[in-house]
This record gives structure tokens, sequence and C-alpha cells, in this order.
């Protein structure tokens, strides 16, 4: 009782400090804006739904792109079901609101009794499926007292998680309330038997075979083949400040025979004009392009949606993020094509992170001077090949997890 009462005390000081800081903060505003009139908009576009259906929660993009792959196999296999998508975060939603991979995409309603009680009423679920491990608590006891069958896909979980500490015990009722839980590593699986839960399968992580089946369906880009033809090019994916600054220091001394294509994580226009300050003069912008931009030797991509596309182009794949606290981000979607990977310092969190370098596809750098050197090296002739034959070999290896997961969901719905 003492647990939930902090929880749901907990949660309603974050929805008012969210609240609070919306007028301010425009993630904030997005997140309070999008939740208005939200329990009668999804109820009403749910009133006349006949058919039976499934619902999953993504928390934010990155699960999304987890979920993604058993979310579209279930298209492919029940394309009777309708598949209800929900997102916490902004950066979620407002991405995918529009993905046709699903019936219906909507905000989920801030976890409390009567929000969970009156969001489960007009989904109906026969079927539901969190991804990773965000967890709801009224969302998922309302789902247990309903019988209504729960998967956790692609959880990965660690010592140091809240569900194996003392402080921990509403978090493991949470996990209790899984009908089964997918989780990506066997240490994972072990930690869950560790605190009684044993309904668990070892099935991967599902982002492996998104990578997979991405790389076989990207299309050509015009102005990428221009700017690149007869040239090594380093593409520097989600980067930050941090990342760009490094490419400034080194330009002058990267050989001449190198491109650099820039697709920063944040393309808003204050961050996407201070780049170009940054490197005036040597860079063309993607949505400005001329002819005559060819012989600029930066490219900044300043729209998004490009980069699973732009990375066949590369000679070496720089991802970024790997100097700020969150760490490096996906590097599987470089290492898909066999390009050899380099990314800052954080990324041990990672474990598709950690086995590209052990595996020899990918290398770690905290200066601009390693940066150049990293370039330099896995970008010869004589290593390039073996690099990226490396990168490549690992992702196949780890892919599958979504035909597990597929199986056991099936056993829900005969």
């Amino acid at each position: 009782m003492i647990n939930t009462t902090l929880y749901r005390l907990a949660i309603g000081a974050y929805a008012a400090g969210i609240k609070l800081s919306s007028p301010f903060n425009p993630k904030a505003r997005l997140f309070v804006d999008g939740r208005k009139g939200l329990l009668e908009h999804i109820t009403t576009n749910l009133a006349q739904e006949k058919r039976a259906r499934i619902w999953m929660h993504c928390a934010s993009l990155g699960e999304f792109e987890q979920g993604r792959p058993v979310l579209e196999a279930i298209k492919e296999q029940y394309p009777q079901i309708a598949i209800v998508l929900t997102f916490f975060s902004p950066s979620g939603y407002e991405v995918r609101k529009n993905y046709d991979g699903a019936d219906y995409v909507f905000y989920l309603p801030v976890d409390s009794p009567h929000n969970a009680r009156t969001f489960l009423d007009a989904v109906q679920p026969q079927l539901c499926i969190f991804v990773k491990y965000e967890l709801w608590y009224y969302y998922l006891s309302g789902l247990v007292e309903r019988n209504i069958p729960t998967l956790l896909v692609s959880a990965i979980f660690t010592e140091k998680h809240g569900f194996f500490k003392w402080y921990g015990s509403l978090q493991r009722q949470m996990l209790k309330c899984f009908s089964h839980i997918f989780v990506q590593d066997e240490i994972s699986k072990v930690l869950l038997q560790q605190i009684g839960i044993d309904n668990v399968s070892v099935s991967g992580d599902t982002r492996f075979d998104r990578v997979i089946k991405a790389s076989g369906e990207v299309t050509a880009l015009p102005i990428a083949t221009t700017f690149t033809d007869g040239y090594k090019v380093v593409i520097a994916g989600s980067s930050w400040p941090a990342d760009e600054d490094l490419f400034k220091k080194i330009l002058k001394t990267l050989p001449a025979d190198w491109k650099v294509i820039l697709v920063p994580h944040n393309v808003d226009a204050a961050h996407i004009a201070a780049i170009e300050t940054q490197f005036a003069g040597d860079v063309a912008k993607w949505s400005a392009w001329k002819d005559q931009d060819v012989n600029k030797r930066v490219l900044l991509v300043d729209t998004v949606g490009m980069l699973m596309h732009l990375y066949k182009y590369a000679t070496v794949a720089y991802i970024g993020g790997g100097f700020g606290r969150a760490g490096v981000h996906n590097v599987l979607e470089a290492a898909v094509y066999g390009k050899p990977c380099i990314y800052g310092p954080v990324y041990d969190q990672f474990i598709e992170a950690t086995a590209l370098i052990d595996c020899g596809g990918a290398k770690s750098v905290n200066t601009a001077t390693t940066l150049l050197s990293a370039i330099n090296e896995m970008g010869s002739d004589s290593t390039l090949g073996k690099i990226g034959d490396a990168a490549r070999a690992y992702v196949y290896s780890k892919g599958g997890a979504t035909a597990k997961v597929m199986t056991h969901l099936g056993k829900f719905l005969q």
C-alpha cells in the first residue's frame, strides 16, 4: 500500500512538473498538449472498431525500433487484427504518429487507476506487448485483472536496476504481471530467475532483425550519389556538438580524397545555422543543394529520416552521442552494411557497441587526433574489407529474435 501511494505521488509530481515547464520547454508542451482530451479521443476513434486488437506500448523512438519488427510481423501474419500503438514520449509519438504499420497511434495517458481503466475499456486488447522496460503499474495490474496476456519484448536487465534492489518491490510486482518476458541475453534471464520470475526466454534483440530488413529496402539518394562520387566518405550520423567539434578540428588535415557527410541528431534551425557557421566555406546544406556544391568537403543533412539510407554511402561511419551521458546512438544501422564504425568513449552501456569493438568491427576515440587516426586506419584499402566484414558478420549473427517472439505470441492468438 505504501509503495503504490508513493508511486501515485511520484507520477502526479512528474506530471505536474511537466505541466509547469511546458510554457518554456517545447517537448514538455507537446507532452501536455498531446494529452488534452486524449481519453475521449481514443474512445471515439475505437468506438466503431470491430476487429480483435493488439496493443503495443513503446516509451519512445528507440523502443519503437525494437518493437517494430514484431509489430510488422503481426501485421503480416495476422492482417485481420487491428494494432493500437502508444508512445509515452513526444520524441516517439511526433515522429511516428502517421506510421502506417499500426491502425491507431496514440499518446499513452499518464498512469492512474482512472486512466488505465478508461483506456483499457476503450482499447479492449486481446494481447498487450510492452517493449524493453518502461512499466506502468495501473496499466499492468489492469491487464492482469482482465486476464489479458501481456508480453515484454527485447528487455535487458542489469544488477543496477531497481528491480533487484531492496526498494524495488513494486517494480518486481510489475514484472510479475507479464505472461512472458523475452530478454536480450542470458544475464538478464538469470537476474529475473533470482527474484522468482521464471517465465523468461532469451530471444535476443529485435533491432538486429529491423536493421537487416531495412538495409535491403534502402533507396538511392541522388544528392549523396553526386556528392560522394570518386571520394572516400565518413558519415557522422546522429552527431551532437561535441562530435561536430571533432570534425571541425580534423577537416583541414583529413586527406584530400575524403569528404564528410554530417547528419545531426538535432536539426532545428538554430543548430543547423551554427554548424553552417562552424564549417563556413566548406559546407553545403542538403535542403539548399546546388550543382556547384559538389566541390564542398562537408554535406550537412538538415532533414530527418535518411540516415539508414545514407550509411550505405559511407566508407567509414562515425556514430554520434558517444561524448554525452546517454551514450552512443544506434551503431547497428551502419554495421549492417559492413561499414567500419567509430564512436566516442561513452558506449559500454550498449551490448552491441561493446561487441562490435570486441569483434574488430569498430573503434572508440576520445580526441580529434584519435578520430583522424581511426579514419585513416579503418578506411585504408588494406584494412577496410576486414573491418567491415567483421561488423556485418556480427549483425547477421544476432538475427532471429522476432521469429522467437512470434512463435510464442502465436499461442495467445489461436
